[in-house]
């Protein structure tokens, strides 16, 4: 039948024209086409313009478009209007859509009832607010790529299984939503692991995951590693790697040895520091690594100039570290109150600089009044150091207890209050009140 054999034939040869046509059109707006050799193009120029035309609209440029070719195969009708429709109707915005689509092309592909809706039902029941689901695939758009019981699910049950808390599960996703893609067993078990095995409780490593789950991006072999190695050879002890680790997680992931070597030199040269110094103070407070000079010189000065001794000072900020970062607005009050009101000797600033730390308003001048009221005198350690609750003991006794330290934090077991030494091994065992468990590290 040559009427139809000639038809067929016709066919082939007008979507060989059409698809020389089209590829001139692409070359001639700069867009390189030997990628589409194998796809199946529109039967068109007009309708190849259309494509291009909608993509340019959403933002996207040529290169944009060189980037990924394949977005050219994918039918507005068919594919791209849906998609990008059912993208803005979960929360991300129509403005943002081209940048979405610049960085995760292969989503013009999907489709919408088979593969994203499972997604972000996925994360729906992760208690991932619904407002924030814009928020997390314009942070990480591969997500919507990924098949639910791979690796995904595993990640989200190994951190529920070393104690994670599930209702966190949703907060952790928003905050750093890259987790769902990283392998357990060649990323996140390795790290956890080793976290633990510098005495890191895995209960406070689970704790800080909760609150700083980003840490679980940072390379162990190139970062966390090198980084505790470099916390050793500036002096910090490493039975408190642990301590230092669970109060300030981010430094494991921080240029750590161009900061701390700059930190050192700081406090060596202005406050008089020696590098064993340095070290102590980090073990106290390891946010002192990333604190800005200028913040940190502000308290310092403000000490000097109250006739404070350098030695002195140095030696408060060995004591208590927290000095540095105190307001110096807040200090003038506290100063002031102390010389004015109390009417003290400097002496007892330099024995107890923590005084700086608590507040003058609802903690220094209520106790000192009530032990004006009483005519008690004591340390500022004595009335300051203290819960409310044994406050009030104290004020009720009819005796002055020894003077005593505040509890100290020890990885790796129980903790004695000091003095309770003269207390016998009976007696220890019946008081609770004189023996401190560890404690869980305020994250």
């Amino acid at each position: 039948m040559p009427s139809v054999t000639w038809g067929v034939v016709q066919g082939k040869k007008e979507k060989l024209v059409n698809r020389v046509k089209i590829c001139d059109y692409l070359k001639g707006l700069g867009i390189i086409p030997d990628e589409l050799e194998n796809l199946e193009l529109p039967s068109t120029v007009e309708v190849m313009e259309q494509r291009v035309s909608f993509l340019q609209k959403l933002g996207l440029t040529v290169d944009d478009i060189n980037e990924y070719p394949l977005m050219l195969g994918c039918s507005m009708r068919k594919n791209m209007i849906p998609v990008l429709s059912y993208l803005e109707k979960i929360g991300i915005q129509k403005s943002k859509l081209g940048e979405f689509v610049k960085n995760y092309p292969q989503a013009l592909h999907a489709s919408v009832v088979v593969e994203l809706m499972p997604v972000v039902k996925f994360l729906r029941g992760l208690d991932v607010d619904k407002q924030d689901l814009g928020y997390v695939l314009m942070k990480y758009p591969e997500l919507l790529g990924f098949k639910l019981e791979g690796t995904m699910s595993t990640s989200v049950a190994y951190l529920v299984c070393i104690g994670v808390n599930p209702r966190d599960i949703g907060p952790m996703v928003t905050q750093y939503p890259y987790f769902l893609g990283m392998r357990v067993g060649t990323m996140i078990k390795p790290l956890v692991d080793y976290l633990v095995s510098l005495g890191l409780p895995i209960k406070i490593l689970a704790r800080m995951l909760e609150k700083r789950v980003y840490i679980l991006g940072y390379d162990l072999e190139e970062t966390v590693k090198p980084n505790v190695d470099c916390l050793v050879s500036f002096g910090i002890r490493r039975e408190l790697l642990a301590l230092v680790i669970a109060q300030y997680p981010t430094i494991l992931g921080l240029p750590l040895k161009a900061k701390m070597s700059s930190q050192q030199y700081f406090f060596n040269l202005k406050l008089k520091i020696d590098p064993e110094g340095f070290a102590r103070v980090v073990e106290k407070m390891p946010q002192v690594i990333s604190l800005n000079q200028h913040v940190i010189l502000k308290p310092v000065e403000f000490l000097l100039g109250r006739g404070i001794p350098s030695g002195d000072v140095a030696k408060m900020v060995l004591k208590c570290p927290q000095l540095v970062a105190c307001r110096v607005e807040l200090m003038k009050n506290s100063y002031y109150f102390f010389k004015s009101q109390m009417g003290r000797p400097m002496k007892e600033l330099v024995e107890f600089p923590e005084y700086f730390t608590y507040s003058l308003e609802s903690r220094i001048k209520p106790r000192y009044e009530r032990l004006q009221s009483k005519g008690i005198r004591s340390s500022l350690n004595w009335f300051l150091n203290c819960s409310d609750q044994r406050f009030e003991e104290r004020l009720q006794g009819d005796y002055i207890e020894s003077e005593s330290l505040g509890p100290s934090f020890c990885v790796g077991g129980k903790l004695e209050l000091p003095g309770s030494e003269i207390v016998s091994d009976e007696e220890d065992e019946s008081d609770d009140d004189e023996v401190l468990y560890k404690r869980t590290v305020s994250l």
